[in-house]
C-alpha cells in the first residue's frame, strides 16, 4: 500500500512538474493609443483563473500554459487575443468608436513625450502600497521639486511645496475642477483626506504645468483624477491599524458600466486614532458616489459627491514648535529620551474635571459636488461642461483675551518664539486649562480669557466648459483646438463665536472693540460698549463675509508634425476677478459694504516636445503670467478686520522657462530638465515679530516683492530584470529672494499699530502714524523648503503576489525661514542678515504587499514601516532677521516623525 502511495505521489509531483515547466512566463508592456502605459488593465488566460493587471507603467507579468493565449481588455478600449510568448513587447489597445473622453479633465493632464512640461505620475497601485497612515501629498516625497512635511504634526496639517513655492502657489485640480482656496489660494489636505482611497492617479505638473484654466500655478500643479465611469465592476472591503491607535475601515462598491449604460460607484470609510503628537486625536469620514450614464454614443453625464468631514486637535505650526535646546530640556524632562521628546505638545493639558483640553481643535466638512456632461459632436469635436458646488462648514477653536488686567489673546499659546509658555504650566509639562477656570471663577469682571469657534464657512459655485476640435490633415499633421470658460463665484462667512467661558460669569471684549472707529460703527460711539458683558453664543473679534468672483477664457492649439514627432503648444487664458467684503463688526449697516475691487489678468504660455527617436525627446517651455492679488493680503491689507483697499494693490507677474531631456527604452527611462522663474509684484506675504512688551505678535505685510528660483531636477527607473525596479531623483534648487520690500505692521488682531514698542492703534490702514518698513531681503534664500531633495527606491517581485520595496529619501540645503527680530521695532529698514542651513535629513521606508487568495475572492495584505531607523531630524525652522545663521538661534523648530507603521487587509470581490 505504501509503495503504491508513493508511486501516485511521483506521478502527481512528475505532472505537476512537467504542467510547471510547459509554462511560459510572459512579460509586456500595455500601452494606449499615445504610447502611454495602461495602469490597470486586466491580462488573463481565457478558460482559466490565471490573471493579473498591469502595474503603474502598464507592465504585467504571468506564467501562461503552453498553447494558451493571452487577453487583454481596459473599459474604453478594444479587448486583444494574443499568442503568448516570453517578450511580448509594448500591446498598444485601440480606443472603441464609442468612447468618450473628458475634455475637462483631459486637458488638466499631461503626456510624457508629448506635452512640453516636467510630469511626475503616480498610479493607484503605488498609493494603495504606499500611502498607509502618512499624508496624501507625503507620496509625492520622492518626486522632483516636492517638499512635503506634517508641520505641526496634525492629522491633515500637512503642507506641499513645489520647487519653493508654498501652498498658495501650487495649484490642486480634482478631476480638472480647482479646489485652492479663493481668498488667499492655500489647501488644507484634512479637507480632502479621503481621496487616496478613490484616486485613480495623481500628476504633477511642475513649473507652468499643461492645465489652462483661466487661473494657472506659479510653482506647479497637483492633478488628482478619480474613477467614474470605467471603474470594473466589483467592490472592496479592507481595515486596517497602525502606530498610536490609528484604526481605519472603508467598504467601495461599483456596479461597473451595465448594459443600460449606467455605472454607480460608492465608497465610504472611516479613520480615527490618538495622533502621533502629544494630544492629538482625530476623526475623520470619508464618503465618494459616482453616478454615471452613457445616455447614447454621443451623450454621457457624471454626478460625483465627495468629502471628508473631520475633527482633529494640533499643534500649532507657529506656537507649538521650541528652541532646539527646549526640546531637549522640555522634551526630555516630560516626554521621556528619545523621538518621544519631539512628540511633546505645550498646548494640550486638562481642565478641573480631568477632561483633555486643547486651544489648538479643528472641525471641517468640505463636499464637493459635480455635474459633469460630454457631448461627442461629431468624430473631431467634442464638448465637456462641469458645473459644481462645494458647500463648506467648520473652523476650529480661537482663545480670546479680554485685554483687562494684563490677559491677551497670547496667554492661550504653548509657546511663543520657542519660549514655552510658564503662565499656565503644571509640573507634567501639560497646558493649565484648570487654572484658567480658577482664573475666570474668581475674577470679579468677568472671564478674562475665553474660547471661541473661529467659523470660516464658504459657498463656492462653479462652471468649466472646454469645448475642443481636432483637426486631422491630408499630410498626416494634426491640430487639436481647445477652448473654453471658467467661472467662480465664492463667498466666505467668517465669524468667531464663544462657545466656553471657562467657568466665568460673562465676558469683556475690550482688546478688539477699543479699536472699532465710532465714524464707521455708531455703536462705538457709546464708551460702554466696550465693555458689554457678553456669553456662550455671542461674536468677538471678527464677522464678515468675503467675496471673490471670476470670469475667465482660455483657450490653446497643439500641432503635431512630423509624423508625430514634434508636437507644438500655444496657450493663452483672460480673466476678470473681482473682489469684496461686508463687515458686520467693526462696520454698521451704513458702513459695512466695501468698494469693488477687480483685477484684469491673463496667461500666455508655449512650448514643444521634438522626439528624436523613439528613445530620445526634448522639450522647452516658456511663458508669462500676470495674476490678480489674492482676497487676503492682496486687495485688502488686512482682510480680517478691514474693508480698506491695498492702494498698492497690483498684478503679480511671473516669467518662466524651461528646458528638458527624456530617455525612454524597455528597461530605462531618464528624466533631466533645468527652470528659471522670475516672479515679481507679489503681495501679501507676512512677516511676524514680537512686541517688546509682553502682549503678543505683530505682523509685517508687505507688497512688492520678487522672487527667483532656478534649479535642475532629474528622475529615472531602471527595471533591469522583470522582479525588479529602482527609480531614483535628484532635485537641485536655488531660491532667492530678490528685491526689497515695504510692508505695514498690524497686530494679531488686525489692527493697524503706530508704536511697536506701546502697540498703540494708528489711525487707519495706510494712515500717516500707520508705522511701516522696507525688509530687506534681496539676496536672501527662500527658506521654508529644501532646496536639494533626493530618493532611492527599489521595488523587489521575487515571486507571484509578493511585492517589497524601500525608499530612501533626503533632505539638504534647507534653510529657515525669518521672522522680525525685537532690535528692528521702530526702525524704517530692517536688514535680513543670515538664515540658519538646516543639517540634511534622512529617513528610509518600508512597503510591501503580498496578494492571494481567501476561497475565489481575492485579497492583499498591505505593509508600511516609516522612517524604519527611527532617525529624527529638523524639518522646519526660523531665525530672527537679526540672526548670525546658528542653530542657538533658532525658534519654531518642528523634527521630523520617528517610526510609524502601519498594516491593511484588503479583500476585493
Amino acid at each position: 500500500m505504501m509503495k503504491r502511495l508513493l508511486l501516485l505521489a511521483g506521478a502527481i509531483w512528475l505532472m505537476c512538474a512537467a504542467a510547471i515547466a510547459a509554462d511560459i512566463k510572459c512579460s509586456g508592456v500595455v500601452v494606449d493609443d499615445q504610447g502611454e502605459p495602461i495602469i490597470g488593465a486586466t491580462v488573463s488566460v481565457p478558460g482559466t483563473n490565471i490573471a493579473t493587471a498591469t502595474d503603474i507603467d502598464g507592465r504585467f507579468a504571468l506564467n501562461v500554459p503552453d498553447g494558451k493565449k493571452i487577453h487583454i481588455s481596459y473599459i474604453g478600449y478594444k479587448p486583444v487575443d494574443l499568442a503568448s510568448k516570453a517578450d511580448m513587447g509594448d500591446i498598444q489597445l485601440e480606443i472603441e468608436a464609442q468612447m468618450l473622453k473628458d475634455v475637462v479633465v483631459e486637458q488638466s493632464a499631461a503626456r510624457t513625450r508629448l506635452t512640453p512640461v516636467a510630469v511626475s505620475t503616480i498610479g493607484a497601485q503605488t498609493i494603495d502600497l504606499k500611502l498607509g497612515n502618512q499624508e496624501l501629498p507625503e507620496v509625492l516625497k520622492t518626486t522632483p521639486g516636492v517638499w512635503t512635511t506634517r508641520d505641526g504634526g496634525g492629522f491633515g496639517d500637512a503642507k506641499t511645496n513645489m520647487r519653493g513655492f508654498k501652498s498658495p502657489n501650487v495649484a490642486v485640480m480634482v478631476n480638472g475642477i480647482p479646489i485652492n482656496d479663493m481668498e488667499w489660494g492655500g489647501v488644507y489636505w484634512s479637507n480632502w483626506a479621503g481621496l487616496g482611497d478613490v484616486a485613480a492617479n495623481i500628476q504633477t505638473q511642475r513649473g507652468l504645468g499643461a492645465n489652462i484654466v483661466s487661473t494657472p500655478s506659479v510653482g506647479g500643479t497637483i492633478n488628482i483624477t478619480t474613477r467614474t465611469i470605467d471603474v470594473e465592476k466589483g467592490g472592496a472591503l479592507w481595515y486596517g491599524m497602525g502606530n498610536d491607535g490609528m484604526n481605519n475601515y472603508g467598504l467601495k462598491l461599483s456596479t461597473g458600466l451595465m448594459k443600460n449604460g449606467w455605472a454607480v460607484t460608492v465608497l465610504g470609510s472611516r479613520k480615527w486614532g490618538d495622533g502621533y503628537i502629544q494630544g492629538t486625536p482625530f476623526n475623520s469620514y470619508n464618503y465618494f458616489v459616482n453616478v454615471s450614464k452613457r445616455i447614447n454614443e454621443n451623450h454621457q453625464l457624471s454626478l460625483t459627491a465627495f468629502g471628508a468631514p473631520q475633527t482633529h486637535y494640533k499643534r500649532n505650526s507657529n506656537y507649538g514648535g521650541l528652541t532646539i535646546e527646549g526640546w531637549q530640556t522640555y522634551g526630555r524632562q516630560y516626554m521621556g529620551d528619545g523621538n518621544a521628546m519631539y512628540r511633546y505638545n505645550p498646548a494640550f493639558g486638562y481642565d478641573k474635571t480631568g477632561q483633555m483640553r486643547s486651544s489648538e481643535y479643528n472641525f471641517y466638512h468640505k463636499p464637493q459636488i459635480s455635474l459633469n456632461h460630454i457631448w461627442k459632436i461629431d468624430e473631431t469635436s467634442s464638448l465637456s461642461s462641469a458645473v459644481y458646488v462645494s458647500i463648506a462648514s467648520g473652523g476650529g477653536y480661537s482663545g480670546q483675551g479680554s485685554g483687562l488686567d494684563g490677559y491677551t489673546y497670547a496667554d492661550w499659546r504653548g509657546a511663543s518664539y520657542g519660549v514655552l509658555n510658564m503662565k499656565f504650566r503644571r509640573p507634567d509639562g501639560t497646558f493649565d486649562y484648570a487654572a484658567i477656570q480658577d482664573l475666570n471663577a474668581n475674577s470679579t469682571n468677568g472671564s478674562k480669557l475665553v474660547m471661541s469657534k473661529s467659523i470660516n464657512s464658504h459657498k463656492w459655485y462653479g462652471l468649466v466648459s472646454s469645448y475642443k476640435k481636432e483637426i486631422n490633415q491630408t499630410n498626416g499633421n494634426r491640430l487639436n483646438l481647445t477652448g473654453g470658460i471658467d467661472l467662480r463665484y465664492y463667498v466666505g462667512d467668517h465669524k468667531n463665536k464663544i462657545n466656553d467661558l471657562y467657568d466665568g460669569a460673562y465676558f469683556i471684549d475690550y482688546s478688539t472693540r477699543k479699536g472699532v472707529d465710532p465714524a464707521l460703527n455708531a455703536a462705538a460711539a457709546d464708551p460702554e460698549w466696550k465693555f458689554q458683558k457678553l456669553g456662550v453664543g455671542d461674536i468677538v473679534y471678527r464677522n464678515y463675509l468675503g467675496y471673490t468672483v471670476q470670469e475667465g477664457i482660455y483657450g490653446q492649439a497643439e500641432y503635431t508634425i512630423l509624423d508625430g514627432k514634434l508636437n507644438t503648444v500655444l496657450s493663452g487664458a483672460l480673466n476678470n476677478t473681482s473682489n469684496w467684503r461686508r463687515d458686520m463688526f467693526y462696520y454698521d449697516k451704513a458702513h459695512e459694504r466695501s468698494d469693488t475691487k477687480s483685477f484684469i489678468g491673463g496667461t500666455i504660455k508655449g512650448g514643444a516636445n521634438y522626439n528624436i527617436d523613439e528613445h530620445n525627446n526634448v522639450f522647452f517651455n516658456l511663458g508669462y503670467i500676470s495674476r490678480a492679488p489674492f482676497f487676503s493680503g492682496g486687495v485688502f491689507l488686512n482682510a480680517t478686520t478691514s474693508n480698506a483697499i491695498n492702494k498698492d494693490a497690483v498684478n503679480e507677474k511671473v516669467m518662466s522657462y524651461e528646458v528638458g531631456y527624456g530617455f525612454k527604452s524597455r528597461t530605462f527611462a531618464l528624466n533631466v530638465n533645468a527652470y528659471w522663474t522670475k516672479w515679481m509684484d507679489r503681495s501679501g506675504l507676512s512677516r511676524r515679530g514680537d512686541f517688546s512688551q509682553a502682549d503678543g505678535s505683530y505682523y509685517m505685510n508687505m507688497t512688492g516683492v520678487d522672487a527667483r528660483h532656478m534649479g535642475i531636477e532629474m528622475n529615472f527607473n531602471w527595471v533591469p530584470v522583470r522582479w525588479l525596479s529602482i527609480e531614483g531623483m535628484l532635485s537641485w534648487g536655488d531660491w532667492i529672494w530678490d528685491s526689497n520690500a515695504q510692508g505695514y505692521f498690524y497686530n494679531e488682531l488686525g489692527q493697524p499699530i503706530q508704536n511697536l514698542t506701546t502697540g498703540d492703534i494708528a489711525d487707519g490702514i495706510g494712515a500717516e502714524n500707520h508705522l511701516h518698513s522696507t525688509l530687506n531681503q534681496k539676496g536672501v534664500k527662500v527658506g521654508g523648503s529644501a532646496q536639494t531633495t533626493g530618493s532611492l527606491s527599489a521595488t523587489f517581485m521575487p515571486f507571484k503576489g509578493f511585492r517589497i520595496g524601500a525608499d530612501w529619501v533626503m533632505s539638504a540645503r534647507n534653510y529657515s525661514d525669518f521672522y522680525i527680530s525685537g532690535s528692528s521695532l521702530g526702525t524704517k529698514a530692517i536688514n535680513v542678515n543670515k538664515l540658519w542651513e538646516i543639517p540634511w535629513g534622512q529617513q528610509f521606508d518600508f512597503n510591501a504587499s503580498y496578494r492571494f487568495k481567501i476561497g475565489d475572492i481575492n485579497a492583499t495584505l498591505y505593509g508600511n514601516i516609516y522612517n524604519i531607523f527611527d532617525y529624527n531630524y529638523v524639518m522646519d525652522a526660523e531665525v530672527p532677521t537679526d540672526s548670525n545663521g546658528t542653530w542657538q538661534e533658532a525658534y519654531s523648530v518642528f523634527y521630523s516623525f520617528g517610526r510609524t507603521y502601519s498594516l491593511r487587509m484588503k479583500i476585493y470581490f
